[in-house]
């Protein structure tokens, strides 16, 4: 068995995409658009002017995948409950990754030295996902 997250991002899909693949390396494997379904039965099941929003996609980041979608609704998404853990090798790598990912969000816990590691820090981007980075190495 294997656990992937897949989150919906209420028409800012590519948005997103685009954020983490400057701050985190993420990297496209797949993006289908609305418009590519190949069932006609989504006409009028979405909002209007959405054939371009980002039916699917999987990206990768380091060694994970990461799925993501605009899904079929607009406005702000709701990522509560849980967040994404992103382990890194060294404090530098740590550094860069948090600075970029709280660009235009907010920090909950600044990078500090912690019992179980040289840095670890969360924070919420700015389309709402929370992440805790942690120096594993």
């Amino acid at each position: 068995m294997h656990i992937q997250p897949y989150l919906y991002f209420r028409g800012r899909c590519e948005e997103a995409i685009e954020f983490y693949k400057r701050a985190v390396g993420a990297q496209v494997q797949m993006l289908v658009r609305m418009k590519d379904a190949p069932d006609p039965s989504q006409e009028g099941r979405l909002p209007p002017n959405w054939g371009d929003k980002v039916m699917h996609a999987a990206v990768t980041i380091g060694d994970s995948t990461l799925l993501m979608s605009d899904g079929g609704t607009a406005g702000p998404s709701e990522f509560t409950g849980f967040d994404l853990s992103l382990n890194v090798p060294d404090a530098a790598t740590a550094d860069k990754a948090f600075t970029a990912l709280a660009a235009g969000g907010r920090i909950n816990m600044p990078l500090a030295q912690t019992f179980w590691s040289p840095r670890f820090g969360t924070l919420i981007d700015k389309f709402g996902v929370a992440w805790m980075v942690n120096v594993t190495g």
